[in-house]
Order: C-alpha cells, then structure tokens, then sequence
C-alpha cells in the first residue's frame, strides 16, 4: 500500500468519525449545565444556566412512582420526563419513561429519533418488539416477565404491549436528555395538513375510502 493510499484511509476514517460523533450528543464539558429555557441564544440543545443559580429542584422530579391513568383508547399511561421537567439533563444524554397498561393496554409503533431505549418490566407480562431496517423488516420480540429488560436499537419503530391478565408497569431509559417520539400511524395518518389521500392509498395500495377511515380520527 502506498502512502498516498494510506494517507487517503486515514483521512476518510477521520472525517467518517467526526460525522459520527456529531450524530449523538456531545460528552459535557464540565460537572453539568442545567437548562437556561430563558436564554434566547440558539444552540442544539439549551445554554448553560449561571452554575450560581443552580439548585437541587433543577436534577429532580416527583411523581414516578405513582399509576397513570389508563382509561383512554390505549389502555396505557405514559409519563416521560425529559429535560424540559428536568432542567439538570441537559447534555448528559439521558432521560427516563414509566409506562403503565391496563390489561391489552398498547404502547403503539413508534420511534426515537434521537435515541436507543432500554426497557425493564416492573410488574407483569409485557410484549416488546421492534421491526429492523429495510429490505429485511425483520421483526425481533419477545414476550417480557417482570424484571426482564429488552433493548430498542436507535431510532427503529418498536412498540410494547400487556399481554398478561393484571396490570404492567415499564420502565425506560433513553440516551437523549430530549429524545423526541414518532407515533407512525399519528404521523402517516394524522400529520397537519393531512398527507394527500391519493399517495397514500397508492403507497398502501388500499383503496382511498380505507385511507379517508384512518385519517378521519385525527380530523
């Protein structure tokens, strides 16, 4: 090997790192850098406010051992802190779900775009899955005891259920302090303005009145 070609290498393996490590969040440059929402300077994420200002209420949160309530058409509860209740995460590239599920109850396909997600069954029987990328579209899952803990790969669709008699309880650790949520079917079906009916039956191949009883939810 030549040392032009060896030089070209290098310089390709440089750069493909630095692309890499600008897609997830940076390492924190200091103890911490709790979130100045107040600030109207404009960077990914949030500024840093005045460590003097700092107390212990901004890297806490209360309530996450408490039942949602899921009485509603998922039969599910999710309570999701994320930076914005917990000014504290900022930069640290993590945050936190608990789900709860009536019995049947769903967490629907979805994805993170900005995060991996570990997930721990507290209390029940809970279905988790996710469907990897094309062309295989393979679907991995596994039905989940209590105290088992299932791993969601980075920004593919994965959802969960309760496929027990009794109540389940999960919860979940992502590594974004801000790791966004796209519901599929919320997104496809639900987006403002409607995405055109057209497309989308053709993108289907289903007939448009099918595609007018998806949308007609959200409208």
């Amino acid at each position: 090997m030549t040392n032009s070609m060896i030089l070209i290498l290098f310089l390709a393996t440089i750069t493909s790192t630095y692309y890499l490590t600008l897609a997830h969040e940076s390492s924190p440059l200091q103890d911490f850098c709790v979130a100045d929402f107040k600030s109207s300077v404009r960077v990914n994420g949030f500024t840093c406010l005045d460590p003097k200002q700092v107390k212990a209420d901004h890297f806490h949160f209360q309530g996450l051992h408490i039942p949602g309530n899921t009485s509603n058409p998922m039969r599910t509860f999710i309570n999701r802190p994320t930076v914005f209740e917990i000014p504290g995460l900022n930069t640290l590239g993590i945050s936190t779900v608990r789900v709860d599920y009536a019995p049947r109850g769903v967490v629907p396909p979805h994805r993170h775009p900005r995060a991996a997600e570990v997930l721990t069954v507290l209390e029940g029987t809970v279905l988790a899955g996710f469907v990897t990328s094309d062309p295989e579209n393979k679907l991995i899952s596994k039905v989940l005891q209590k105290g088992d803990v299932f791993a969601f790969p980075f920004g593919l669709i994965h959802f969960q259920q309760n496929v027990g008699e009794n109540d389940a309880v999960t919860i979940a650790f992502l590594s974004s302090q801000n790791p966004g949520v796209i519901a599929i079917a919320n997104a496809v079906f639900g987006s403002d303005p409607p995405i055109d009916v057209d497309m989308l039956a053709n993108a289907f191949q289903v007939k448009h009145t099918i595609v007018d009883k998806l949308q007609a939810p959200y409208k």
